[in-house]
């Protein structure tokens, strides 16, 4: 049975670990250490060395020095081809050229960044892991994993290190994935809608990878494959990588030990739930972004909106844009009240299950945590196709479960005329009846609201 390439990948670590005890060290470090393995055919495998003296010098002194050691732990006669890097990087950029690019519709947030980042006791450790890791990118905490539950701000995290570091290292590839998207595009790839070695020819000329909800690839056994292969292959070329989950390494469910083990060897941190503090600070951040004067704003008034939703940053927001709603279109008044606060949310507490009371407001956070966005970019007026069509299925859910008047659902997006959210709740349920994929999607989001 042909190996795949991470049994490859294995076997030319323990190659490598027998050279080194053989070999002078600076030759060692110099031509050995930064090679990897960029793929296996036809039992001729193709190494990867960073320079043509390397190239020479492996290809030549040290040939049948490495086939006999590569025999030794196969019991297999391969033969060996050493390849430029910046071939392997000119085969990618090619490709990402002159075909449709992978991973389509998903890059570094701009507005995601250390700036508006507010640090509190909850995640003040991840938020300065990330701030190293950006500024020292592969030379410190390789791989970077960080943990939270949904909402707390480890993709906001994970965004801001992609933005330092291609501000820093304008001529420098970052490349964000999160890991249902990494599964989708094997899928396209298995069905001959694109080449997985490209896949990986793109991911391994990387600079810097971001990984988010990696639990995604449980149980995903061929794409485990092909992102173990990449992450060895950028991990033995000092690319740094950043990883975020729901749980811990060990606690990840249906993915192998060996990539587990990985996730484990540089540094963990975790966000925990912020304090009321945090909360209100983070309050206030949204509050001036929004051209707003917190002065206006009551400090009992964010204090109950902290209280109430302090154990998710995404409902947070999405309690300030009801409260923004109530008090410029229905209170109309400047300063906000602890009143407003109260009513704005119905005069109740924040509900304590999904089973309780569904508002506009739970509805949109619901959606917002499904696609991975922001209540705001729900609510406002960027028409990329991805927010748009979470927001389109924010509109249907809202008419379909409360009722709400067309004109108050264009109200609380951005002002949309009622025509335009007529068709797009006409749109969401065409959709719903006549596509499975969309039927699941939005039943499982009334699922998560208790509908």
């Amino acid at each position: 049975m042909d190996k795949t390439i991470s049994e490859i990948t294995q076997i030319w670590d323990r190659v490598l670990a027998k050279v080194k005890d053989s070999v002078d060290f600076n030759i060692y470090s110099s031509f050995f250490a930064p090679t990897y393995v960029h793929k296996l055919e036809n039992n001729k495998l193709y190494v990867v060395t960073t320079s043509n003296l390397a190239k020479q010098l492996l290809s030549t002194n040290y040939l049948d020095f490495v086939l006999s050691i590569l025999l030794d732990e196969t019991q297999t006669q391969y033969e060996i081809e050493y390849i430029l890097e910046s071939e392997v990087n000119a085969k990618a950029k090619k490709v990402e050229e002159n075909k449709q690019p992978f991973f389509s519709g998903v890059r570094v947030n701009p507005n995601c960044t250390f700036d508006n980042f507010i640090v509190g006791a909850s995640n003040k450790e991840a938020q300065q892991a990330a701030l190293i890791v950006a500024s020292n990118s592969g030379k410190m905490y390789n791989p970077l994993f960080i943990y939270a539950d949904s909402g707390l701000g480890k993709t906001h995290l994970l965004h801001a290190i992609g933005n330092y570091y291609k501000k820093n290292n304008p001529n420098r590839k970052v490349l964000y994935i999160p890991a249902d998207v990494f599964v989708d595009e094997f899928v396209r790839a298995v069905r001959g809608e694109s080449d997985d070695s490209n896949i990986k020819g793109y991911i391994n000329s990387a600079d810097l990878l971001l990984i988010d909800d990696v639990q995604f690839l449980a149980n995903k056994q061929q794409t485990q494959e092909v992102f173990f292969s990449c992450y060895n292959t950028l991990y033995n070329n000092n690319k740094q990588i950043v990883i975020t989950s729901d749980r811990y390494p060990s606690e990840l469910k249906g993915l192998p030990d060996r990539l587990v083990s990985r996730f484990s060897s540089g540094l963990t941190v975790n966000i925990t739930k912020p304090n009321i503090e945090t909360c209100v600070s983070i309050l206030k951040s949204k509050i001036s972004a929004s051209g707003l004067d917190t002065s206006n704003f009551d400090d009992d008034a964010l204090q109950y909106l902290a209280s109430q939703y302090s154990s998710n940053v995404r409902e947070l927001e999405g309690a300030l844009n009801s409260l923004l709603y109530y008090s410029v279109n229905v209170k109309k008044s400047q300063h906000v009240t602890f009143n407003d606060a109260l009513e704005s949310l119905g005069g109740a507490n924040r509900p304590s299950s999904k089973s309780d009371t569904i508002t506009e407001a739970t509805i949109i956070n619901e959606v917002a945590d499904y696609y991975r966005l922001t209540p705001s970019q729900l609510t406002g007026k960027i028409r990329i196709s991805q927010i748009s069509w979470a927001r389109h299925v924010a509109m249907y859910l809202i008419r379909e479960i409360l009722d709400t008047p067309f004109i108050k659902i264009g109200t609380i997006f951005s002002g949309a005329h009622h025509t335009t959210v007529m068709s797009a709740v006409e749109k969401i349920d065409q959709k719903y009846r006549h596509d499975a994929t969309v039927k699941q999607a939005i039943d499982e989001i009334k699922k998560h609201l208790g509908h």
